[in-house]
């Protein structure tokens, strides 16, 4: 017999992990919806040469590929954004510009496997394409905070950067032909330390240990907790480090003007974090970039993070296409819930369940449900008339909250028992021909 198991980095999600996960896609469905973003989708599979080179060395390295049945070279999409810049330059006329799209789907990395990161993992973006203006960034950053609002957390921080604002620096300092090596190494700053990061830009990019050491003294400035003018405190000494350079002062200045919009649209300045040590591994942004961490789990990964790309487009199409989105890490983010105990054990997305108790009864139970079906509430029948017991273990072990509990007695008395599961307390309901009384006990019992 074949031995059932799963690859390396995948895994299968059970329904008591399926659930919540399913549950925090619906949220940031409403999110995005709620702010114009349109509804996408795309192929798993492109032509290699759609992908490949877009994100960095790295992920072409980690990118699954293979020629089709036809020998043509294709590969798995590694993200959503590489794949909408194709899109958007395919079908432009029909579109129309600026474009806001979301997309939630699978994406595919042969890297490592570590807590919450496999290699077939959902993303959840969304993105502006065709405008250059910052109101589209402070957007995303509002997205953002509504995203994670919406999910259940109060206690979290969006890390904002300008990639103008290293790249300035990098000018300033003689760097600028070698700038990819150094953002990849200055990435590593919270993993390696700024020891390790020195010694990987010397290695990559060549730096003398000067340059290591102004590029790090920028970094340094994230050190500045967020809250009580300490974002307004960066921005002051971001100033003589980028002076001289046309790009860096401009990366300052949007970065004070995107704080002061998303304050005024009414986010904590605790939220909000001015961090010039965050550059983004992927080679395509540009501008504005975002990182988003728990507070809870200050050591963990990014839970939802992008930025602007204003020429990932430029290969499939002559016109301009500026863009910018963030993406929420939806595995990871749902590890981190597992961690923190935010995940309830339900393995039903019912909330209202029936014991088959009578088994000449099947009929009323049947119309029973379709009745609290049509009310707006899901219900499963027990399929098999068994011990009342041994069908309420069942209803326990599965996350059900209600009961509806009717054997002959109760349906030639017109009435039905609610059983809350959670209290092990019960009422009796008069069973009207709509249910109407019924619905209004549930209502009150499962809001």
């Amino acid at each position: 017999m074949i031995e059932p198991r799963t690859l390396k980095g995948f895994r299968d999600y059970l329904p008591d992990v399926m659930i919540p996960r399913e549950k925090l896609m619906e949220t940031a469905r409403r999110v995005y919806r709620s702010y114009g973003f349109s509804p996408i989708d795309t192929p798993a599979l492109e032509y290699e040469e759609i992908l490949i080179g877009k994100g960095g060395g790295e992920t072409d390295k980690q990118m699954y590929r293979f020629p089709d049945p036809g020998g043509r070279p294709v590969a798995m999409r590694f993200d959503l954004t590489v794949p909408l810049a194709r899109f958007v330059a395919q079908h432009l006329n029909e579109l129309g510009l600026p474009f806001k799209r979301y997309h939630i789907a699978t994406v595919w990395r042969g890297e490592n496997p570590q807590a919450g990161r496999y290699r077939e993992f959902m993303q959840c973006d969304f993105d502006t394409i065709g405008t250059l203006s910052p109101a589209a960034d402070i957007e995303t950053a509002l997205v953002i905070h509504e995203l994670l609002l919406a999910i259940g957390f109060k206690d979290f921080k969006i890390h904002i950067n300008n990639r103008m604002v290293l790249n300035g620096l990098l000018e300033r300092l003689g760097l600028a032909d070698r700038s990819v090596a150094v953002l990849r190494a200055l990435d590593k700053l919270h993993k390696i330390g700024p020891d390790g990061v020195a010694a990987e830009m010397h290695e990559t990019a060549g730096t003398t240990a000067e340059q290591s050491r102004d590029v790090l003294r920028l970094a340094e400035l994230s050190g500045k907790e967020a809250g009580a003018g300490g974002n307004d405190a960066i921005l002051k000494e971001l100033g003589p480090l980028v002076a001289g350079s046309e790009r860096g002062e401009t990366g300052v200045a949007r970065l004070a003007e995107l704080l002061a919009a998303v304050r005024a649209a009414g986010v904590p300045e605790s939220r909000l974090r001015l961090d010039v040590a965050i550059a983004r591994g992927l080679d395509y942004y540009t501008g504005t970039i975002f990182e988003t961490f728990l507070d809870q789990l200050p050591n963990k990964g990014s839970v939802c993070s992008g930025g602007r790309y204003d020429n990932l487009a430029e290969l499939y199409t002559s016109q301009k296409l500026p863009g910018i989105g963030a993406s929420l890490g939806l595995d990871r983010l749902l590890a981190y819930m597992e961690e923190l105990g935010m995940l309830p054990k339900v393995v039903t997305p019912a909330e209202v369940f029936i014991p088959y108790f009578d088994a000449a009864r099947l009929h009323d139970y049947l119309r029973l449900a379709a009745q609290i079906r049509r009310g707006g509430f899901g219900v499963e029948v027990y399929p098999d008339p068994k011990k009342l017991g041994q069908q309420l273990k069942y209803a326990d072990r599965r996350g059900f909250r209600v009961a509806l509990v009717a054997g002959q007695n109760e349906l030639e008395a017109g009435t039905v028992q609610v059983k809350n599961l959670a209290t092990a307390t019960s009422e009796t309901v008069r069973l009207d021909p709509e249910a109407s009384e019924l619905l209004a006990v549930l209502r009150r019992l499962l809001s």
